[in-house]
């Protein structure tokens, strides 16, 4: 049992928490937390460790989507627009993922870390990425992705899915947990759908799902028209989507830990079948601006949560999470920088642990020891201010404590 104490501690909990010269007690998980001279006299006999002048103790972020398999990608994807991407993906998918070796990937993981993330959600379409995640003191959500509307290939592809699902599986572990992917409602045949997710429910595995991330999905789904037409009558000799919008949330009750990423195109309805799913919603804005030059409306989601995600290389420059942050509060530039500054702390921290269907994401008892510091350039004056400027300033952090110990 050690005591951590900072300049400030932000918890992220449901009140926003922050406490000037505060300390958190903590050996695998949070034992208490409070202001540095209480806690020091209520646990006279413990190690303390002091950080720095302007230092601030706050949880591991939580980057609840991203892809690992396509980070050699830098400049060989078109941007700009979904199918455009989505075609430049197609011609250049073999030799992206050919790149993604377990080296190359643990590279990337490393960089995450030093920059504040200490959990992700990994969608992963090959299993290409498991050794490297296993390797990392990160904890991660594997979600093994389900894919393919041909009729004739669904029982090839369902194979394929368990067979690497269950090589998952087996190495479990409390920093290793096996969850599922349902790829999207327009590349995924009904039964695939039903039958992943009667796997999910049995297992009580998490779930994650890509849901209208362009209008052109949302023209093909709806209407079975635009540029989607072309792509699957081409790729799949198909003309007609194989679920529509409302038909394919239907099919996500029971799961425990849900989540629907993008969601820009979702309509009122929509919506409100994700808040009654108990879902969360992965927000991806640089991803969403490379691609759909859209975002995502936060106003419409009312009560349900946001968490955030960078998504894959494939359609960002950066998985570090700070970045992402930094984008996603110029974004919205209909926020109050001050206010809305606090509210994506908690989305990358409590909410993303919410998607995820962890224990981690706040500085309060019996939640996980995940757990970042950073020194900030200045002393904040104004309590008001330091979420803010801990979203402007941060590049890397200090260090890392992940289930109560420093890597």
């Amino acid at each position: 049992m050690k005591i951590i104490n900072a300049s400030w501690v932000i918890t992220c909990d449901e009140n926003s928490t922050i406490i000037k010269n505060g300390a958190v007690v903590y050996d695998n998980k949070i034992i208490d937390i409070g202001p540095k001279d209480f806690i020091e006299k209520k646990y006279p006999d413990i190690e303390i460790i002091s950080l720095k002048e302007n230092s601030v103790l706050m949880p591991g972020l939580i980057n609840s989507h991203v892809h690992l398999e396509f980070s050699s990608n830098s400049t060989t994807l078109k941007y700009g627009n979904f199918m455009n991407w989505l075609n430049s993906v197609i011609s250049f998918r073999d030799q992206l993922v050919e790149k993604a070796t377990t080296k190359f990937i643990s590279q990337k993981l490393l960089k995450m870390q030093k920059t504040g993330t200490t959990t992700i959600g990994a969608i992963s379409s090959y299993s290409y990425d498991m050794d490297a995640c296993i390797k990392s003191p990160i904890n991660t959500v594997f979600f093994t992705e389900v894919i393919g509307s041909k009729p004739d290939m669904v029982d090839t592809l369902f194979t394929d899915f368990k067979s690497r699902l269950d090589n998952a599986k087996k190495s479990r572990s409390a920093s290793f947990i096996p969850a599922i992917a349902i790829h999207s409602p327009y590349s995924v045949h009904p039964f695939l759908l039903r039958e992943t997710l009667r796997l999910a429910c049995e297992e009580k595995l998490a779930v994650s799902s890509h849901f209208l991330e362009s209008p052109e999905e949302f023209e093909w789904l709806h209407k079975d028209e635009g540029s989607f037409l072309d792509f699957f009558k081409n790729f799949l000799g198909q003309e007609k989507a194989v679920t529509k919008p409302m038909e394919f949330l239907n099919q996500f009750k029971n799961v425990d830990n849900l989540s629907f990423t993008h969601c820009v195109e979702a309509s009122e309805n929509d919506l409100d079948k994700i808040k009654e799913l108990g879902a969360t919603i992965n927000h991806c804005v640089t991803s969403n601006r490379l691609l759909n030059n859209s975002k995502l409306d936060l106003d419409k989601l009312k009560t349900i949560p946001f968490s955030i995600g960078t998504d894959g290389l494939s359609s960002n420059n950066s998985l570090s999470m700070f970045d992402e942050l930094r984008n996603c509060l110029m974004a919205h530039f209909d926020k109050n920088v001050i206010d809305f500054s606090k509210v994506l702390l908690k989305a990358a921290t409590k909410n993303g642990s919410i998607a995820l269907g962890l224990n981690k994401g706040e500085l309060t008892k019996d939640k996980d020891a995940d757990m970042i510091s950073l020194i900030l350039p200045n002393e904040v004056e104004d309590e008001e201010d330091l979420c803010m400027n801990v979203i402007l300033h941060t590049k890397f952090v200090d260090s890392s404590i992940i289930g109560g110990k420093n890597v």
